[in-house]
């Protein structure tokens, strides 16, 4: 299975359970001044998260490009080596 099918897999299974499928978000936000570029799966909620945006859905699903870089909360090391640390390269 190469990567483009465990994606779609991955959002398969979670529109069958009733998830809303979201593309992902740009690398850099376009409408977001406070960001430079996207460091987490969750900039694309963003809006939605603060109640200041209604998306219609209560549940969804996304492969999100991100950057994964060194920092304050840098869990790099921990990737495959825990259930909850995943990423694709």
């Amino acid at each position: 299975m190469d990567s483009r099918e465990l994606r779609k897999s991955f959002l398969d299974f979670f529109a069958s359970k009733g998830h809303a499928v979201v593309d992902s978000s740009s690398l850099v936000p376009d409408n977001d001044p406070t960001l430079l570029f996207t460091n987490s799966g969750m900039v694309q909620f963003k809006e939605a998260l603060a109640f200041r945006e209604n998306r219609g859905y209560t549940r969804a699903a996304s492969c999100q490009r991100c950057v994964r870089a060194g920092g304050k909360h840098n869990d790099l090391d921990n990737v495959g080596y825990t259930a909850r640390h995943h990423t694709f390269l």
